[in-house]
């Protein structure tokens, strides 16, 4: 997959919830036919945001500040990033304060919407999110929702979201695209520069763009 793809398919999973998907009831199981009421808000709300670039797309090529608003605002609502950034921190993160790894969190979801939520604006071909099946994950841990990124001419994108509940909310905590996993791969990346300096140091290099993560693998620099 091109690069430019990757890493759109992955801002827009990460925005996939809205507060409506939060208070849903997820189930263990669910059949392609018959998607959980959590599964087929992030369907809606996928297609609800899609909808929204391609309609505002002049706007907010003309206009980045309004762009990186609305991707604040919906990725605020429903990406537990907090969660996902302790993943990420592994080891490194055992016994760190809440508040520094909210400072790595913040940190690393800016750097990664101000590098790439201009190609959002970038997918062709009226792409849609289309249900395959959802299933609990290991330990109790939450579900996984598999759906494909369907575009007019290109092969169907595979996308995974893992959600957990928190206190009666359901959020993102990782995107798998195309067995890519956000998490995986930013813990892959970020190991060698936490075993030589702080998280806040890290946090900083990142703010500063001292420390340039890819959002997945380039296999052909394109």
């Amino acid at each position: 997959m091109k690069v430019k793809l990757l890493t759109a398919v992955l801002a827009s999973a990460l925005l996939a919830t809205t507060p409506s998907v939060l208070m849903a009831q997820a189930r263990p199981a669910a059949s392609a036919a018959q998607p959980s009421a959590a599964a087929r808000t992030v369907l809606d709300s996928s297609t609800r945001i899609l909808t929204t670039l391609e309609s505002r797309r002049a706007e907010f090529r003309a206009n980045p500040a309004a762009l990186r608003g609305f991707i604040d605002s919906e990725l605020s609502r429903g990406f537990d990033r907090n969660y996902a950034a302790r993943l990420v921190l592994g080891v490194h993160g055992r016994g760190a304060a809440d508040a520094d790894v909210q400072l790595f969190a913040d940190a690393m979801a800016d750097n990664l919407m101000a590098r790439y939520g201009s190609t959002l604006l970038d997918i062709q071909g009226k792409p849609r999110f289309r249900y395959k099946s959802e299933s609990a994950l290991p330990g109790n841990r939450g579900v996984k929702v598999s759906t494909e990124l369907v575009r007019a001419g290109s092969e169907p994108t595979p996308v995974e979201y893992l959600m957990r509940n928190i206190d009666g909310q359901w959020k993102i905590f990782d995107v798998m695209i195309e067995g890519i996993s956000y998490v995986q791969t930013f813990k892959n990346q970020f190991d060698t520069p936490l075993r030589q300096k702080s998280i806040k140091q890290v946090a900083a290099d990142l703010r500063s763009g001292n420390l340039q993560p890819a959002a997945g693998p380039v296999p052909d620099g394109k």
